[in-house]
């Protein structure tokens, strides 16, 4: 248990989810948490719904969405959850989207996306919902940006980002949508770039320093961090192999550039495919995999007034690949990879007076 201020950090664990899997969708609605879809044991996506009551820590089977996928991105609307595109069980993306109505307990068809897309990124904005990027059957990536009006049940074009990709971070703060890194085919991008929701206009701000795969991004204080990952050796390095790295490296939003932070204040522990957050004044490294034979289970948060790395308490379940989410003092960890797909569901909480 770490504590500072009259606070502390410690695991809550619940029961497991029925389903195991992993690139499972996840949403918070209502004081339930819902899993949907995903790939379970036998690697292929699911069309299971779950949905864990957090009063009772009982968990209940919800309609199966009609579409199976993985890796789909979900926005909650009110008393709707929008579950958009991903992959289906042949291996290729979808346009699929679809409504989880939870008053009535049923899925709704809603107007499909213009393009099948996996990697999709989803921000929702007073009632509407922007997707950007990512990559269609023809493995390419792409740049268009949808908006979609519930109202009217359709997807409206946006001005196209400048760098097309899939499966990037993005951040809304302010009247402005942040994207940041992604994958074009087997290449991380280094994009850093930004959609003016009013003006409709993207500006274009200096690239990651770094070159990394599976990094973990997360924004706090009006800072962007870019964390760990796999870096990839140079074009001059014929005998090099990607290797796992602790790098940190900020972009201040007021200033406009990014700072490689010093090697005092790198992470502990050298990480790829990890869950990133921001709770409690910490930016969260949680778990992945690293340089062991298996996925870790360290936990370390950057304390941005103290500005250092603070270990914090490990997982009860050491795991990579998760799906997370957070909801209030809770910053949740769903699924995952241990030895296979996890049923795993835990939580690392805020607590005060602890």
């Amino acid at each position: 248990m770490a504590t500072g201020g009259g606070r502390a950090f410690a695991w809550q664990v619940f029961p497991p989810m029925p389903t195991c899997r992993v690139y499972g969708t996840v949403a918070y609605q209502d004081g339930h948490l819902l899993v949907l879809g995903g790939c379970g044991r036998a690697g292929l996506p699911l069309d299971t719904a779950e949905t864990l009551d957090m009063a009772s820590h009982t968990w209940l089977a919800l309609a199966p969405l009609p579409t199976a996928r993985a890796g789909a991105a979900a926005v909650v609307l009110g008393k709707q959850v929008l579950v958009v595109g991903g992959v289906d069980e042949g291996q290729s993306p979808v346009a699929a989207v679809e409504a989880f109505l939870a008053d009535e307990g049923r899925w709704e068809r809603r107007a499909t996306l213009p393009q099948a897309a996996m990697g999709v990124a989803t921000v929702e904005r007073d009632g509407m919902v922007y997707a950007l990027g990512g990559m269609g059957p023809d493995t390419a990536p792409q740049a268009q940006v949808r908006v979609y009006e519930p109202r009217r049940d359709c997807w409206l074009s946006l001005p196209s980002m400048p760098t097309p990709c899939y499966g990037a971070s993005t951040f809304l703060h302010g009247n402005k949508i942040y994207v940041l890194g992604g994958r074009q085919g087997k290449l991380p991008v280094t994009a850093f770039e930004a959609f003016d929701l009013e003006a409709c206009t993207w500006t274009r701000y200096p690239s990651l320093p770094s070159r990394r795969a599976f990094a973990g991004c997360a924004m706090a204080e009006g800072n962007v961090f870019s964390l760990g990952g796999l870096q990839q050796p140079g074009p001059h390095n014929f005998y090099s192999r990607p290797h796992f790295v602790n790098t940190v490296e900020m972009f201040d939003l007021e200033h406009g550039s990014w700072t490689k932070l010093p090697r005092s204040l790198r992470m502990r522990d050298k990480r790829a495919d990890f869950v990133v957050g921001s709770l409690g004044g910490h930016i969260m490294a949680i778990g992945g995999l690293g340089n062991q034979p298996c996925p870790l289970g360290s936990v370390e948060g950057f304390s941005l007034a103290r500005r250092r790395w603070e270990a914090l308490p490990a997982m009860p379940t050491a795991r990579c690949s998760c799906s997370s989410l957070q909801a209030g003092p809770r910053l949740f960890v769903i699924g995952g990879v241990a030895q296979g797909p996890s049923q795993a569901v835990e939580a690392l909480c805020l607590r005060d007076g602890v």
